[in-house]
């Protein structure tokens, strides 16, 4: 299908106006119902806190710095921390450049991740919504139901059941 056959004159404005003319006042509780239904459907403004699970990875986003330098080394451990501060400082500009887009990458992850995340949420919300909606129709619908009669019992023909045929227990071999 082309985008051309969907555009079409027929019906004309004017006739669909005509025919929303026509149509009958609905009844008064059942549009403040209706308002009711779309108000809880909604969306919800989405939170501007982080989702728990991801705050961790969020705090560890940036792997252009590093914990602090230490040493379990008892003699050469302070020299050894000195070297590493020494060496950080000389050299942080070329660490920033060469995981810039690491950090970039981890930046972008963890927005997807949370907007999945925000979107599950909202799913999970509108089904849960739905379900209740459902369930509130099927019980209007089954409340104009007529009861349903207990199905008879099948009569006693005087002989009695036959079991099914037993079947011989397996044998398996020993190991």
């Amino acid at each position: 299908m082309r985008a051309e056959d969907l555009i079409t004159d027929d019906p004309t404005v004017k006739a669909v106006l005509e025919s929303l003319e026509r149509l009958p006042t609905p009844e008064p509780e059942k549009v403040e119902a209706l308002r009711r239904r779309l108000a809880a459907t909604q969306a919800q403004p989405p939170s501007s806190a982080w989702p728990t699970f991801l705050e961790g990875a969020r705090m560890k986003r940036d792997a252009r710095y590093a914990d602090p330098p230490s040493s379990h080394r008892p003699l050469v451990g302070p020299a050894l921390v000195m070297a590493k501060r020494a060496f950080r400082l000389a050299f942080q500009p070329f660490i920033n450049e060469a995981l810039r887009r690491q950090v970039e990458f981890n930046e972008a992850i963890l927005d997807a991740l949370a907007l999945i995340h925000e979107h599950q949420r909202v799913q999970a919300r509108t089904q849960s919504l739905w379900r209740q909606e459902v369930e509130r129709q099927l019980e209007q619908l089954t409340s104009r139901l007529p009861p349903v009669p207990p199905e008879p019992s099948p009569e006693p023909s005087g002989e009695p059941a036959q079991e099914p045929p037993r079947r011989a227990p397996s044998r398996r071999r020993g190991r």
